[in-house]
């Protein structure tokens, strides 16, 4: 079982893992070893969540996750397939808590009047800096 929060597990049976070949350099070991591992986790075929959780996934993860609903992750840091299985498991975590928690809503707030007078002040000093940078032709011109 996969722990996400504490009301939330996804049984290691919903995830599909597969391994091909790494890219970039490693000599002769990098072209006999598969050692990039893909996570694959169908959002919304999940048994574990509910529609609410799929809704909030795939609206947060809009990169991450196809168009029919599935999760994809990949990870070729090591050049152990176990270790790369490992930290995709530990990253799966971290991403749907993030996807899942909930966010307060902001509340509006105005601009203090003080801030406001602040801006005007700075914006005429800018422009009367500006002003007086200008060429104008002298009176013996």
């Amino acid at each position: 079982m996969v722990e996400i929060n504490d009301r939330l597990s996804i049984p290691e049976s919903e995830l599909q893992f597969s391994a091909s070949r790494s890219s970039g350099p490693g000599g002769q070991h990098v072209n006999k070893v598969s050692s990039r591992v893909t996570l694959e986790f169908h959002v919304l075929d999940s048994p574990s969540l509910d529609a609410a959780q799929k809704r909030r996934i795939c609206s947060r993860l809009p990169t991450r996750v196809t168009k029919d609903g599935r999760l994809k992750l990949h990870c070729q840091r090591w050049r152990s397939q176990a270790a790369n299985r490992r930290e995709l498991i530990v990253r799966f975590q971290t991403l749907l808590q993030d996807a899942l928690k909930r966010r307060r809503p902001r509340r509006k707030t105005r601009r203090p009047a003080a801030a406001e007078q602040r801006r005007l002040r700075e914006k005429s000093q800018r422009s009367r800096a500006k002003r007086d940078r200008a060429w104008r032709p002298s009176k013996e011109d």
